[in-house]
């Protein structure tokens, strides 16, 4: 839990750092992230989590790859190639049930972020966590059950399942069976 917290303040640094060098006022921000300005205030304060659809409103709006925000990735990047070994993608862990592995953090201005994401399962009564952000996004189940809602319908993916959606839409993912579900997703 501490390296989560830890995480989670970093990631908040990184807003405000954002916000700071492009001159943009916390109105602004919290307009752009549509949530009133004492929400928005309590993200950067690294006190609360911060929702990787909201981070990707924010990178798309202002210009910045998305794993910066998440990883802080400075690292010179590629352009032609970009290899992720076995095990070896940038990762986060949101929050406790929630895991992100980049899988093209060194590549630049892609035009998609491809994520391996674990989610561990929470108790069968656990309310599902929705968020929307813009564009699109695919996921392909590699291992567990998956329950996914996407704008108030609830659909079941196996091992070898996928669906392509519109991130527009409210939706939310939950693990089944009391076991991680692994799925690649893509954020385009």
């Amino acid at each position: 839990m501490k390296v989560m917290n830890e995480e989670i303040k970093q990631i908040a640094t990184r807003l405000a750092g954002l916000r700071d060098v492009l001159e943009i006022s916390v109105e602004e921000m919290a307009a752009t992230c549509n949530i009133p300005v004492d929400e928005y205030l309590r993200l950067e304060s690294g006190t609360v989590d911060i929702s990787v659809s909201l981070l990707h409103t924010i990178a798309q709006k202002y210009g910045v790859e998305l794993t910066v925000l998440m990883f802080g990735e400075d690292e010179p990047k590629m352009n032609s190639y970009f290899v992720t070994r076995k095990g070896k993608g940038v990762a986060v862990e949101r929050t406790k049930v929630y895991k992100y592995q980049a899988l093209a953090a060194g590549f630049s201005h892609r035009k998609a972020d491809p994520f391996m994401v674990t989610v561990s399962p929470k108790p069968d009564d656990a309310p599902i966590y929705l968020n929307t952000h813009a564009g699109q996004e695919y996921n392909y189940v590699i291992s567990g059950r998956l329950l996914i809602q996407i704008n108030g319908k609830d659909l079941i993916l196996e091992e070898g399942d996928s669906i392509y959606f519109n991130s527009e839409l409210p939706h939310g993912m939950k693990a089944l069976d009391g076991r991680d579900v692994c799925f690649l997703a893509i954020i385009i």
